[in-house]
């Protein structure tokens, strides 16, 4: 058995593109549309998994837009997406600076939460060990859900 991909539905396939794409750093790397089934589905790796996921089609987030309006409900009953990255502090420095809530700022150096358009909690994690706890965010409280 092997970890294909993980599918979130998403309301507005334009901001949740620009969230995982442009904030995030995620890259597309497969789309389809299905005329007669109304969606369209978009695969999404982590930089340095593209090449790899083109190949062999590891691990990737699916995005589906579902072309009739439909209210998603429960986002955090989903869970939460995790990705590993070399530096936490800069990643949620740039998340922030793009307009993005860390909702658990890396007090700790090593783990953050922030949600996508929809709603959707993403774990990040630190590469290795912590980082060296370091302000702002040490004293950082939480914002709202994560």
């Amino acid at each position: 058995m092997r970890y294909l991909h993980t599918m979130v539905r998403v309301r507005d396939l334009e901001a949740s593109l620009d969230f995982y794409c442009n904030k995030l750093g995620l890259v597309e790397v497969r789309r389809s549309e299905s005329e007669a089934g109304r969606y369209t589905l978009v695969f999404l790796a982590a930089a340095e998994d593209a090449e790899r996921a083109k190949e062999t089609q590891a691990p990737l987030v699916e995005l589906t837009y579902n072309w009739d309006p439909e209210a998603y409900t429960g986002g955090r009953n989903f869970g939460h997406l995790a990705y590993r990255v070399d530096d936490i502090y800069a990643t949620c420095q740039k998340l922030m600076d793009a307009g993005v809530t860390i909702n658990r700022p890396p007090r700790d150096g090593h783990m953050a939460f922030i949600r996508s358009p929809d709603n959707i909690s993403v774990e990040l994690l630190q590469e290795g060990d912590a980082l060296p706890a370091r302000e702002p965010w040490a004293s950082m409280a939480n914002t709202g859900e994560w």
